[in-house]
Order: structure tokens, then C-alpha cells, then sequence
């Protein structure tokens, strides 16, 4: 006989001023024996976690604390995963990794495109999910990179974590990067017009092997180039390599 599931320990973040200094993680999934599995793994690799049934619930409880990583399934009850990752990402950049159930899908694509940093399908190899967290926490952090880079008209300070358009000769305000989005176009900047490998990016950024699956990298340049570029669907400041991987224009070149 199958014991009775325990309840969640947790239903939302800690208040900011709680002694536990371990990176808090709010995972946000229907299913109450996945809740618990990713709980007790999770907290065995030494995450603080908080699990929630729905993405209301979500909602209210990053309201009420802090947290480091939202773990999303998309496939919630009432509000869906894909509407809670607009709004979370609407709201700022905090890294958010979906829960699918089918990598083979249109559902990685949506949740990308929704806003998510990254992706895990069912079932979940703890070892592997906890590895991701902690990449996308690092990459999280601003590069500590001194100086300026530019890429056309676009000026990075990686060391402050900015981004500013000087487009028709004057600045303009700041331009909102996610941390990947962000952590993206320094590589490319740093290439200093060089082609970076999709293979290359992936490792640099996220971190691991994707065997072959650039669906990750492609949506986030679509969403880069949204943000920089002064029309997307032609793009000239992240350039496609075809065969190859992306390029960004240096300053000098989007002058000629």
C-alpha cells in the first residue's frame, strides 16, 4: 500500500532577515509527489526549497519573500505555467527554469518565449536539475568584468550590469536585459566581431551539453534582439552565422 503523501513544509518563501543563507528556491507544480521528491532531493543538495500547487499560490508567496530560482511546471491548475511566467517576467528578471513534461514540443518554445532562462522535462534527474540551478545562479550574478563593450550602438558595462543605447547620436535610458539575455550579449561583445559557436554559447552560458538542441539559445537571441536591435526581423547588430553560430557587430561597423 502506497503511505499517504506528507504535506509540503512550506508554502512560501522566507521573509527577507531569516537566518538560512542557503539559495531559496520556490517550485511551483500540481503534483504533490513531485513537490515532495524535488523538496527532499533538492534540499539534500543544499537549496532551500518552498513547494506551491498552482501558480496563484506562486504568486502570493514571492509576494510575501524572497526567493533565488523559480522551479515552474507549465502544466498548472487555474492560471498555467505560461501565464505565470509573463508575469513573473514582467515584473523583473528573476531566473526562472519550466517543468515540462515533452521536450520534443511546442511547450519549450512557448515557455522560453514567455520568458524562462532554461528548461527540464519529466521526469527530473535531481543531480542534473540541481547542476542547472547552480549554473543559472552563477550566470545570475553580474560578470565582474571592468570596462566598456559595445555592440553597434549598444554600450554594455558588464561590471554594473548595464546596458545603454546611444541610437540617432544621443543616449537613451537604459535598456532591460534578463541576466541571460544580458550574460548573452557579452559574449558575443566580447568576440569582438568573431563568430561564437552555438555549441560554444551554450556551454559558456548554460553551462552543459544540450546534444544538439539550440532551441534554448535561438529564442533568447530572438528575445536579445528585440530588446537592441531597431528591427528584429532584420536583424544588424547580432548577426546569424548559418552553419555556424552568431556574430555581433562592433562599433565601428554599425558607423560605416
Amino acid at each position: 500500500m502506497t503511505p499517504p503523501l506528507r504535506p509540503d513544509p512550506v508554502v512560501a518563501p522566507p521573509r527577507d532577515g531569516l537566518p538560512d543563507a542557503r539559495d531559496r528556491i520556490l517550485l511551483v507544480d500540481d503534483d504533490g509527489r513531485i513537490r515532495q521528491a524535488l523538496t527532499l532531493a533538492l534540499d539534500d543538495e543544499g537549496f532551500a526549497v518552498w513547494a506551491v500547487g498552482s501558480g496563484e499560490q506562486a504568486l502570493a508567496a514571492l509576494g510575501r519573500g524572497s526567493t533565488d530560482v523559480v522551479l515552474l511546471d507549465l502544466m498548472l491548475p487555474g492560471m498555467d505555467g505560461l501565464a505565470v511566467c509573463r508575469r513573473l517576467r514582467a515584473q523583473g528578471d528573476l531566473p526562472i527554469i519550466i517543468i515540462t513534461a515533452r521536450s520534443d514540443s511546442s511547450e519549450v518554445i512557448a515557455g522560453l518565449e514567455a520568458g524562462a532562462d532554461d528548461y527540464v522535462t519529466k521526469p527530473i534527474a535531481a543531480g542534473e536539475l540541481a547542476a542547472r540551478i547552480r549554473t543559472l545562479l552563477r550566470r545570475s550574478r553580474p560578470p565582474t568584468d571592468g570596462g566598456e563593450l559595445w555592440v553597434g550602438d549598444i554600450e554594455l558595462r558588464p561590471d554594473q550590469g548595464l546596458v545603454r543605447c546611444h541610437r540617432g547620436g544621443s543616449e537613451r535610458s537604459g535598456i532591460h536585459l534578463t541576466r541571460t539575455e544580458f550574460r548573452l550579449l557579452v559574449e558575443l561583445a566580447t568576440a569582438e566581431g568573431k563568430v561564437v559557436t552555438r555549441e560554444d554559447l551554450l556551454r559558456r552560458i548554460w553551462g552543459y551539453d544540450y546534444l544538439g538542441d539550440t532551441r534554448l539559445l535561438d529564442v533568447h537571441v530572438r528575445r536579445l534582439r528585440v530588446k537592441i536591435e531597431p528591427d528584429p526581423d532584420a536583424p544588424t547588430l547580432v548577426l546569424t552565422v548559418r552553419g555556424a553560430g552568431y556574430r555581433a557587430v562592433g562599433r565601428a561597423d554599425a558607423t560605416d
